[in-house]
């Protein structure tokens, strides 16, 4: 999850993948720029030059990034063969991105998805239903990474269809209005952070959103966001998406840990209630939800006000990250308790400084 490489650790990737160094062999995987591909340490396929590959720690980070598996070394089968039930899975995903899977799709496939969960938790360290997501997200993402509209071009001929793709970001995204008065625009950008890459979506006055790309939700949350403001997502910067990549800069350097950026919050009043109060939690300092509970005056919703936190779709900004247990353990955190736990040790390091 959070693949802050050093450049000598990516010297050294690069260096066991030209050796095809067996010893390297789940270590890492890299992502091919030229391509869109990810493969494991050993592929046989030509080698790009260091200046075109990513390295990654997990096949779900090179997923998130947008790479698809590399269909010769075939990464997310190793170190031995995945079952059928898996490979056919797998190849199912490609066929439809865009797809949200439920239990009725395993039946009609006639597979068990409960065998199918426990299947890909133990062999890839993650649920079908997040492998399924991370393709669709990364769809949606290699776009905003690249900073390029939306157009019928084919990714990869034989197996990923140009349709798939069109269909899985704009139904994250929205498509982009035939005419400049149909919709409103909203710009979205790809953000590295040490903790990994973020995405932020601004118009030109306000910020909207901000998450991990990996976050629980995100995918549902853009969605609710355009449709709510009837907006289209499209590629693209302004000044407001600019503001925020140098506050971040400034954030994870340790030079500033406030954020000025102007935003705009959207959700139910008890949602805005419980956002605004966040707010208020200084840097260095923890809440439980309990207090949480009783600063916005409904001592008894300790509940509601978790659902509230974790629904926040400004990360770092409103800090629902500063909100732990009442015993004092970190608690969740859509984003991951490990990064919730750095986030913690980060702002409490540079406030004694």
């Amino acid at each position: 999850m959070m693949n802050n490489l050093s450049h000598q650790k990516k010297l050294e990737f690069y260096q066991a993948l030209v050796n095809k160094n067996s010893q390297y062999e789940g270590v890492f995987f890299v992502g091919v720029k030229t391509t869109g591909i990810f493969c494991h340490a050993t592929c046989p396929a030509k080698k790009p030059k260091f200046e075109n590959c990513e390295f990654f720690i997990s096949a779900q980070d090179a997923l998130l990034a947008s790479y698809r598996p590399c269909q010769r070394c075939k990464p997310l089968l190793l170190p031995d063969a995945a079952s059928p039930i898996i490979q056919q899975l797998m190849t199912e995903v490609e066929k439809s991105p865009e797809k949200r899977w439920t239990d009725a799709d395993f039946d009609a496939l006639g597979i068990d998805s409960s065998t199918v969960r426990r299947q890909f938790k133990k062999r890839f360290g993650m649920t079908f239903v997040a492998y399924a997501r991370a393709r669709r997200m990364g769809f949606a993402m290699k776009q905003v990474r690249a900073g390029e509209k939306v157009i019928d071009t084919q990714l990869a001929v034989g197996y990923e269809s140009s349709s798939g793709f069109r269909e899985a970001f704009s139904r994250i995204m929205g498509s982009a209005p035939a005419k400049k008065n149909q919709i409103q625009i909203l710009k979205t950008t790809w953000i590295d952070t040490p903790l990994g890459a973020m995405v932020a979506i601004a118009s030109e006055h306000a910020l909207f959103l901000l998450a991990f790309v990996d976050t629980r939700g995100l995918a549902r949350d853009v969605e609710r966001l355009r449709v709510r403001l009837k907006a289209a997502i499209v590629p693209g910067d302004n000044a407001i998406l600019q503001q925020i990549k140098n506050e971040l800069s400034d954030y994870f350097l340790g030079e500033k840990l406030t954020f000025n950026v102007p935003i705009e919050i959207i959700g139910t009043e008890f949602q805005q209630k419980v956002w605004r109060m966040l707010q208020t939690i200084p840097v260095g300092k923890t809440w439980s939800y309990s207090t949480l509970a009783i600063a916005v005056g409904q001592p008894t919703a300790c509940r509601a006000v978790a659902n509230a936190n974790g629904r926040n779709q400004l990360a770092l900004i409103i800090p629902c990250h500063r909100v732990i247990n009442v015993n004092g353990q970190i608690g969740g955190y859509a984003g991951g308790i490990a990064r919730k736990a750095w986030l913690l040790a980060h702002e409490e390091k540079y406030l004694l400084e």
